[in-house]
């Protein structure tokens, strides 16, 4: 690639600046929270506008009978194409429209995307709105420097990546959008820093444990079984025997941070007895023991375990309070699970990436593993489309927190290592 195209490129995208900050803001500003899942349509109609006006053919799908679809918080997708002057591959860039909770601790409107010192705050800025705002910069920036290209262009926002991708890209897969003969090609804008290249994640299974006990009268417990009680041992077995045990799995994948090399597991959530009455309420609970207790897991593993043994990690601490406890029963479900996914840095993405970050940031790439699963698992096992990576602006470890942010300087690079990369693969100059 010429000196000559990529001053031109970053030159088109630098002129584009304001327009960056502007779409990040308006990205920001309509609150795309899952769960529920709102605002849903409501991003995808601004996105097809501004597609639109670029040439992009725009199509909205709504992933009816998926997890969490109602009439009250449908699951709205887009998909806009833009055919070149001829035949040629496909380079789809793939964003998530949605975002966690807000959480506590915010010193910024959370929705108000406040640009501060170079840096636009707000939930979603790195996670990752930011990157879906620098792919259209990056290709809008694109076309104005090279509009005879060969082959097609896709932008896709879709929904749910927050609670598994089951009413986005899942959906769009299994109805063989991502296949390859269709898409060569995908680049996920998540937030893994400018210079590095994501080659895949690892795997995740989720359960609910749920403790059996027996109601009975508050002011007489010996009555009854307590199954808080038996949820604090499964809570106990977990601090004292299985996380000293997760950390001394580790991995030979790259993940970032370095403590995500180790297995690790998160406690989603617990509840135990009558239902929570909401804070500030002067109502009284009624005085029971309570019957039943539940807990969420969300449990990491690396490529050198299986779901099955991370399942029989669980099993084999529940049964064995079962042999010891008295009147221990449970009940254990499996949620959700995806295997680790990996893309050989070899592949043609992850090398028209790491030539273009050489090319833009005057530095080698770095390959890097994701702690979390991204969309990339369905890209993967649904669409058989094994040349996807994981490339955006901002810090992962600011994704989910408070005061999120996304630096500007950071997008503007990014859009431009975007840019040429998706130059050289439609080119096939890698």
């Amino acid at each position: 690639m010429t000196d000559n195209l990529a001053e031109r490129l970053r030159a088109a995208i630098e002129a584009r600046r304001a327009a960056l900050i502007a779409l990040t803001q308006d990205l920001i500003r309509i609150p795309t929270l899952n769960p529920p899942g709102e605002d849903y349509l409501a991003i995808c109609e601004y996105l097809r506008d501004r597609l639109r006006r670029s040439g992009f053919d725009c199509r909205l799908m709504r992933a009816r009978g998926t997890p969490g679809d109602s009439d009250r918080y449908p699951r709205w997708n887009i998909l806009a194409r833009r055919e070149g002057r001829g035949p040629g591959q496909c380079v789809h860039f793939n964003s998530h429209v949605d975002v966690v909770e807000v959480g506590q601790g915010w010193t910024t409107d959370p929705f108000g995307g406040a640009l501060i010192d170079g840096r636009i705050y707000g939930r979603g800025a790195c996670d990752m709105k930011g990157g879906l705002a620098a792919s259209i910069i990056a290709v809008e920036a694109f076309l104005e420097v090279c509009p005879d290209y060969d082959g097609a262009i896709e932008i896709s926002g879709t929904a749910d990546e927050e609670s598994g991708g089951y009413g986005g890209v899942a959906w769009l897969a299994e109805r063989g959008f991502f296949s390859p003969d269709r898409v060569q090609h995908v680049i996920i804008p998540e937030p893994l820093q400018k210079d590095r290249v994501c080659l895949g994640h690892r795997g995740v299974w989720w359960a609910e444990i749920e403790t059996l006990g027996r109601i009975a009268h508050g002011s007489m417990p010996f009555l009854g079984v307590c199954a808080v009680r038996h949820m604090g041992a499964v809570l106990h077995e977990i601090e004292t025997r299985l996380i000293p045990a997760l950390s001394n799995k580790t991995t030979a994948m790259p993940v970032v941070p370095e403590m995500a090399r180790q297995s690790t597991i998160n406690i989603n959530s617990i509840h135990g007895g009558l239902e929570e009455i909401p804070p500030g309420s002067t109502a009284f609970p009624s005085a029971c023991v309570p019957h039943i207790a539940r807990m969420v897991i969300d449990r990491r593993f690396i490529a050198e375990e299986t779901a099955e043994g991370v399942r029989a990690e669980i099993e084999e601490i529940l049964e064995r309070l079962k042999r010891t406890r008295p009147d221990f029963d449970y009940r254990l479900r499996e949620l959700w699970s995806v295997a680790p996914s990996w893309t050989e840095e070899t592949a043609p993405v992850p090398r028209a990436l790491a030539a273009a970050i050489e090319e833009a940031l005057g530095t080698r790439a770095t390959w890097v593993a994701s702690p979390g699963t991204y969309d990339q698992k369905h890209i993967d096992r649904i669409g058989r489309l094994k040349n996807c990576v994981a490339y955006g602006p901002g810090i992962l470890e600011l994704a989910h927190q408070p005061d999120e942010w996304v630096g500007v300087d950071d997008m503007t690079d990014s859009a431009t290592v975007m840019a040429l990369a998706l130059h050289r693969l439609l080119t096939g100059a890698v």
